[in-house]
């Protein structure tokens, strides 16, 4: 198996800002809201202006579940803080209302897994129930390590995380990205990009539970429309 298919706790762009970025956004930083503010301009601001950046809103998982099939999303356009707002008042509106919030299911990981599955499978690869099952036993096919790797960065945006910030490289069918995974007091959210300076579409990936005080930090960073 490929371990270079994903790497955590790898170098990436805030690695050429910051001389310990693991470090620069702890509660106990005195310059913390400084180093929250250039991140995020160096994460978003130019995806935003050139019209590269898309939010990805994840739901679905609660009360201890992550079935892959169980896993939902909804993308929107992200060029101004006005999209943004849209899209929170979209899910308040629908959690208000009882209804069923926006979304597909499935195409995050149930989707491409079974893709993996069934390319290893073809490849001479024997995929038992359980490694299917475990999402700890998918580095054992090819493609299972980025797969469990976005697995953990959801479960973590679902369900938390003590690390402030972790940055992680990751083979995408787009490409090499980089993955850049805060839990602040003030919101939690990841920005997945593009490796390096290639490139491409960038994501700003987070729970809906997590839109409205996101859309305050950005707000915060001068982030705005």
């Amino acid at each position: 198996m490929p371990f270079t298919e994903a790497k955590e706790h790898a170098p990436g762009c805030l690695h050429r800002i910051f001389a310990e970025p693991y470090a620069a956004f702890a509660n106990g930083v005195p310059e913390r809201q400084l180093h929250l503010r250039v991140a995020l301009q160096a994460l978003l601001e130019a995806p935003m202006r050139e019209g590269r950046l898309t939010l990805r809103v994840i739901h679905g998982w609660e009360n201890g579940v992550c079935a892959p099939e169980d896993l939902r999303h909804s993308d929107h356009p992200l060029r101004t803080m006005a999209d943004l707002h849209a899209a929170a008042e979209r899910y308040r509106q629908a959690v208000e209302a009882l209804a069923p919030l926006p979304g597909e299911a499935a195409t995050l990981l149930a989707a491409p897994l079974a893709s993996a599955i069934h390319g290893a499978e073809t490849e001479g690869h024997e995929i038992d129930a359980e490694t299917r099952a475990n999402p700890a036993r998918w580095p054992a096919f090819p493609r299972g390590l980025s797969l469990y790797t976005f697995f953990k960065v959801y479960h973590r945006l679902t369900y938390g995380e003590d690390e402030a910030y972790r940055s992680i490289r990751c083979e995408t069918p787009g490409g090499l990205r980089e993955i850049h995974e805060f839990h602040l007091e003030e919101g939690e959210f990841a920005v997945v990009r593009p490796a390096g300076d290639a490139p491409g579409e960038s994501h700003l990936l987070l729970h809906e539970s997590q839109l409205a005080p996101v859309g305050e930090l950005l707000e915060m960073a001068l982030i705005r429309s």
